[in-house]
């Protein structure tokens, strides 16, 4: 690497130093704001559709469960069982279903929005580049 000599005095050559980085550290929040909403974009994408997605599961599973109660409660009956022990029975059995299905879902709803996506990595690995540049700079 060929050297050159610098004839601008220590102050001006500080003064570059110090506008360079502070306008380094500007592009790099910018940068980290541009991410931050990228990543709040797709955090929020998710989140609607795991909405829409409960809406629409609670309205069919409501009128399904319903029917699927009756018809267990009425196949129970025809093995003797009495009709309110019956539609007792019928309605704890649907329900603990139906729970560990919903919890299974939200569980994984959750993880999704918990994943890597949710990282700064652009903006990580930017600013790491930053720094080895200014201590390479500084030396």
């Amino acid at each position: 690497m060929a050297s050159h000599r610098d004839d601008r005095p220590l102050s001006e050559l500080m003064t570059g130093l110090v506008t360079d980085i502070s306008g380094l550290f500007r592009k790099e929040i910018d940068l980290a704001k541009t991410e931050a909403s990228e990543t709040l974009n797709r955090a929020t994408g998710g989140l609607e559709t795991l909405l829409v997605g409960l809406i629409f599961a609670i309205g069919a599973i409501g009128v399904l469960l319903s029917a699927v109660v009756q018809g267990l409660a009425a196949f129970f009956v025809t093995r003797g069982m009495t009709e309110p022990n019956a539609e007792a029975l019928s309605a704890a059995i649907v329900g603990v279903v139906v729970g560990l299905l919903s919890w299974a879902m939200i569980s994984r709803g959750l993880s999704t929005m918990k994943g890597s996506s949710l990282k700064l990595d652009r903006t990580t690995a930017s600013l790491q580049r930053d720094v080895d540049v200014f201590k390479e700079q500084v030396r």
